[in-house]
């Protein structure tokens, strides 16, 4: 058990790591990153269609991608930590006893999730923008396991919101779990509303922001933290390091693109509707009646449904105009039909109308004839046919 405080606000509660239900230890780190998790899938889930992507197929990346990102955070810490496994073999695998990197999670979980959402032909900006949203959330919520284990703490400080523990020595420090989760969420909740503006722009766009929210932030408080990880035989911090070259990455490629002109962005099933029609301006497969949607890349043409119709009905009549002067009628055969014979009272007025209108169609044995005539004209007028029911 922890008695925590926080002396500028008057604060002190007593925590504890892990309880005991039926003899089993459960730890409240693995309970709260397993609510960060299921809240950032319930958001992606919500949120998918709208940002581009299939909800179903993005649940497919979630399930991979958790097993990914747990053994990327493993590994990632283990690594920077190799003076000591190495010696302790036997602990690579004893996650319960803590050690997971959290950039090595991003990482794992990101390798993973991009494997199947590359596979499953999924939109690949678009899955990163909600992943975007979805990391920040879990690593928002996911931060206050670091302070039921009296973790990822800085230097001492005489801020009015320093904490002071027995994790802590009895030092009053800088709460730097307490700065990532709130710097997360707000991310999480601005990028959430930038999402619904104008200023959206592209696939991507979401992702290359997050790059430069979280980067900044890491790069500032990782410089406060007593625990961070060290690129051996250096005085560098791995993490802090790894993080300017994230928002530094981001911003560049953010204001490389900031001169582009898009279209407005659609959602998934609309999109699905669009390319039923619309062709990709950059495809990487051919011969694909199917609908592709990493084929609709973030540059990609992008019209609002509400043109959808009007462009289509004006394609079809300058088709048909185009059709028209294409097929010309030709020259009357030996076959052609005789003068329509009075009507017998019975007939309706209709009937005549019909047949009147009929002296100014084709006939299928003026087709015929002309065919023999003239093979190659027909087999333009067919031709051009197959091109307009294309």
């Amino acid at each position: 058990m922890y008695h925590v405080s926080f002396p500028g606000f008057g604060i002190d509660v007593d925590i504890v790591k892990q309880f005991d239900v039926f003899g089993i230890s459960i730890y409240w780190y693995g309970i709260i990153i397993a609510t960060g998790l299921m809240l950032a899938v319930i958001y992606g889930s919500l949120n998918a269609k709208r940002l581009g992507i299939s909800a179903d197929k993005l649940l497919n990346c979630v399930i991979v991608g958790v097993i990914t990102g747990i053994i990327g955070a493993r590994l990632y810490f283990v690594l920077f930590q190799w003076d000591y496994y190495s010696v302790h073999p036997d602990k690579i695998l004893a996650i319960n006893e803590g050690g997971l990197a959290i950039y090595g999670g991003i990482i794992g979980a990101l390798a993973g999730g991009l494997i199947v959402g590359r596979k499953e032909k999924m939109n690949i900006p678009a899955l990163l923008d909600v992943a975007a949203v979805g990391f920040l959330i879990g690593q928002g919520i996911g931060r206050w396991g670091n302070f039921f284990n009296q973790e990822a703490y800085g230097v001492a400080t005489d801020l009015p919101w320093r904490m002071v523990s027995e994790g802590t020595n009895g030092i009053a420090v800088h709460p730097c779990f307490l700065y990532e989760s709130v710097w997360c969420l707000l991310g999480a909740l601005l990028l959430h509303i930038f999402s619904y503006t104008k200023m959206r722009k592209y696939h991507g766009q979401m992702a290359l922001i997050y790059m430069v929210w979280y980067g900044l932030e890491r790069t500032f408080v990782e410089g406060l933290r007593t625990d961070s990880l060290y690129i051996p035989n250096t005085d560098f911090r791995v993490s802090q390091l790894l993080s300017a070259v994230i928002a530094i990455t981001g911003l560049v490629v953010l204001i490389m693109l900031y001169k582009k002109k898009y279209e407005k962005l659609v959602p998934y099933e609309e999109e699905i509707k669009l390319a039923k029609f619309k062709k990709p301006v950059y495809s990487s497969s051919s011969g694909d009646d199917d609908f592709n949607s990493n084929e609709i890349s973030s540059h990609s043409v992008k019209i609002e449904l509400d043109d959808v119709n009007q462009e289509l009905s004006d394609k079809t009549a300058s088709d048909e105009s185009q059709t028209e002067k294409t097929v010309e009628k030709p020259k009357a055969s030996s076959t052609r039909r005789e003068p329509v014979e009075p009507l017998e009272d019975n007939d309706t007025q209709e009937e005549a109308s019909a047949d009147e209108d009929g002296e100014d169609m084709l006939d299928i044995n003026d087709v015929i004839g002309s065919k023999a005539e003239n093979d190659e004209q027909i087999d333009k007028i067919l031709n051009d046919v197959k091109k307009y029911k294309e």
